[in-house]
């Protein structure tokens, strides 16, 4: 028998940093994938607006074709091609396009929400385990306030019940992308990298400060730096 031995930060390195970034529109989600290293966008969104200054390969997702084709050369060809991130924007906007499929196929609603419910995330799944690769894939962001504390809480969305809630546990890293203003007035971008009583939230690596700006390359290279050894 032949056991494939590494070490846990060798292994974390190659497989990449994974990531969900979720918020409300205009909160810079799109603008954080322009941050990436070497960074390929899948979109099935309109708004690349943001980006227009940049010159960043884009594939445009309109069907579960273009997706399944976008994850297959994602897996083949993005790293011979200096694809060194991929980033899925947005994952809600794809489930939407995954239930119309689904509600084509069949009269009843509930069997068309879990079948969205279990593709959607098997997708997510995929992309988030893509080889050699740093995945960050966005979600937009909804308000729930809770029956017994009555405090409202942003969280990750996406059509149905079950694929927002889903999403968190499929990270190490999860970040909460919102605007601020400044002691001067200005309006600024952040990221939430530490649970909150008003956002989800969480860093596994422990690298990384309770609030980040929203340089993904920069929160690359923090999670994956190699911890010195204690003196």
């Amino acid at each position: 028998m032949s056991l494939n031995f590494t070490t846990t930060d060798k292994a974390s390195n190659a497989h990449g940093v994974k990531c969900l970034v979720y918020g409300g529109a205009g909160s810079g989600k799109t603008t954080l994938c322009g941050t990436a290293p070497s960074p390929l966008i899948i979109s099935a969104e309109a708004g690349l607006l943001s980006l227009r200054s940049k010159a960043i390969p884009v594939i445009t997702i309109v069907n579960d074709k273009d997706l399944e084709e976008a994850l297959n050369w994602c897996r083949t060809d993005a790293i011979k091609n200096g694809i060194k991130t991929v980033c899925l924007d947005s994952i809600s906007e794809i489930v939407e396009q995954i239930l119309k499929t689904e509600k084509s196929k069949t009269k009843d609603p509930r069997a068309a929400y879990g079948e969205m419910a279990t593709r959607a995330l098997q997708i997510v799944k995929d992309f988030r385990d893509l080889s050699g690769l740093h995945v960050l894939i966005t979600a937009k962001q909804v308000v729930a306030t809770d029956p017994i504390t009555g405090v409202a809480k942003a969280i990750p969305t996406a059509p149905g019940q079950q694929v927002g809630p889903a999403l968190p546990y499929l990270f190490d890293l999860v970040m909460h992308a919102y605007t601020d203003k400044a002691p001067d007035g200005t309006t600024y971008h952040a990221l939430r990298t530490h649970a909150a009583f008003n956002a989800e939230a969480k860093d596994r690596s422990g690298a990384l400060d309770e609030i980040e700006w929203p340089d993904l390359s920069n929160i690359i290279t923090k999670v994956q730096a190699v911890p010195q050894p204690a003196q």
